[in-house]
């Protein structure tokens, strides 16, 4: 028997690339809101000791198959095995540096294995789905704050846009079929960990993103931080992000499941806290909570890179009663507290 959780729907729920670093965050809600969950993540860029530490944390079991999203077979028979409810799709590759250089990698794992998994919830009769998107798909906007109502625009790179071919896909899925239940949800920039300090950002080889690389200049893995800009139009010169903690990312998927047993179609949630940070700000509230300074040196603009970019989370709260509880101190604190008990990360687990 599958355990019911606050929620209607039956079943075990489907996380792909679950144990990645959101993946992974957002199985433990799962598993603490009660509901059975199935990960399968093909371990490109995570470590199964992430998985044992989400069920340490719970204290309850999940259950893990190793593959890759864009394997028809093994995902057909993912579905006849288990009870599947909906599916949170995670799987794919995320380095909007490592995009402009490879963008058939790109293409291939996030738009062909996003294809592969629609086909196969179809087969299955499953049509619930909540995919992990991205703020990139809006491109260099001239206004901010970045509502729905926003166009999305020409991403600036093949990440951006590989997120943007699959929203575009779900929309038309949901248009041919009334059956389909799609919520799409747009993270602007996730960072910190769980506050057991036992889960958190752990990227293979070098950080793409700045807090897993501040982290780690913090503790020694790295000599120091590349600030890549200090010229962009902005209060200080570097970019401006919105930063979101890890774990308030992973309520609002719970919270967008919750809504789509109550709308069909395809739906779309902005997940940002509505504020900016720039690069030199991160660097001093790290510092501030880490009580360790940061060398870093200024570097060129990264090629894709915009100069500033926050969300507008109204709707969110609106239609989800979703909205970001943790703020920066406590991103901080907690992505050191992971960093600094795990510095070689899930490696010397």
């Amino acid at each position: 028997m599958h355990e019911q959780g606050n929620s209607a729907m039956t079943g075990a729920y489907l996380v792909t690339g679950g144990a990645g670093y959101i993946g992974s965050h957002t199985t433990l809600a799962l598993l603490q809101a009660g509901h059975e969950v199935v990960v399968l993540d093909n371990l490109s860029n995570s470590a199964p000791e992430a998985l044992a530490r989400v069920a340490r944390i719970a204290g309850r079991a999940l259950r893990f198959v190793q593959g890759d999203v864009r394997d028809a077979a093994l995902l057909r028979q993912v579905f006849e095995q288990h009870d599947i409810a909906a599916v949170l799709h995670f799987a794919g590759l995320k380095a909007v540096g490592e995009s402009v250089r490879e963008p058939l990698r790109y293409y291939d794992n996030n738009v062909a294995g996003s294809v592969a998994l629609c086909q196969e919830m179809q087969a299955a009769g499953v049509f619930t789905l909540v995919f992990s998107s991205s703020a990139t798909v809006y491109g260099d906007v001239a206004q901010m704050p970045i509502s729905e109502a926003t166009p999305t625009g020409r991403p600036t790179n093949p990440y951006g846009r590989s997120k943007l071919m699959v929203e575009e896909l779900l929309a038309d899925l949901a248009e041919s079929d009334p059956r389909w239940r799609i919520g799409v949800l747009r993270y602007f920039n996730p960072v910190g960990a769980h506050d057991s300090g036992l889960i958190g950002e752990d990227p293979n080889g070098i950080p793409n993103n700045l807090l897993p690389y501040i982290t780690q200049v913090a503790v020694g893995r790295l000599k120091e931080l590349a600030v890549f800009g200090d010229d962009y139009p902005t209060p200080d010169g570097t970019g401006v992000r919105d930063y979101i903690h890890v774990v308030d990312l992973a309520d609002g998927h719970l919270k967008a499941l919750q809504a789509l047993e109550r709308r069909s179609g395809w739906q779309v949630w902005n997940l940002g806290t509505g504020q900016g940070y720039s690069v030199l700000q991160m660097v001093r509230a790290f510092e501030a909570a880490a009580g360790t300074p940061v060398a870093y040196r200024i570097a060129p603009r990264r090629e894709g890179d915009i100069a500033q970019c926050w969300a507008d989370p109204a709707k969110a709260q609106r239609e989800l009663g979703w909205c970001a509880q943790r703020g920066l101190a406590q991103m901080m604190q907690d992505a050191w507290r992971w960093q600094s008990g795990n510095p070689a990360g899930y490696g010397a687990g």
